[in-house]
């Protein structure tokens, strides 16, 4: 079995999500880990976690970064963590996979599929082999207990439910 472990330093793990329904505001998590268990080079068999700290959410500033802390949000003091298992991988054709799998927040567990891209995979300066995927799809936010919101002038509302994932994973093999 191939373990392969991400690489901080060449991921982004990044949401986007409406703001006054008219405009997107983007965000990051800034502590993550995550890995891929898989035999041979088959993603489609591949099992893979990763998980995230709620409290190291980063959207550019700090005064709304600290309200996603808060219990109207991530809750971080209460859920520290979010996470991601997946339970199928299949290939639609070329690099491009589905991957499904059970997605934690706030303590409430659904599954979401998202589309994934491999990219490549190369060895790095140090002779190691590198994995490169792009990772995309969304989630319901209030399926996860995140149901803060405030109506605004004219109808609409603060921020959309609908949060959409945009990833961009570097993976190390590990010897």
């Amino acid at each position: 079995m191939n373990k392969w472990t991400i690489d901080p330093a060449h991921t982004e793990i990044g949401f986007r999500v409406k703001h006054l329904m008219i405009s997107t505001v983007r965000g990051k998590f800034i502590k993550f880990q995550g890995e891929i268990l898989m035999p041979e080079d088959d993603f489609t068999k591949a099992e893979i976690t990763f998980s995230a700290e709620t409290a190291s959410v980063d959207t550019g500033n700090e005064m709304r970064d600290n309200h996603l802390r808060s219990p109207d949000f991530f809750d971080s003091a209460k859920f520290p963590e979010l996470s991601f298992k997946s339970k199928s991988i299949e290939k639609k054709g070329g690099n491009e996979y589905s991957v499904s799998g059970d997605f934690t927040m706030r303590g409430v567990t659904k599954e979401i599929s998202m589309n994934a891209s491999l990219n490549g995979i190369a060895k790095n300066m140090d002779g190691v082999r590198v994995a490169s995927f792009e990772v995309s799809g969304s989630l319901s936010r209030k399926e996860y207990g995140l149901t803060w919101n405030a109506p605004v002038e004219g109808g609409g509302v603060i921020a959309s439910d609908e949060v959409k994932l945009d990833i961009i994973a570097e993976f190390k093999e590990q010897k």
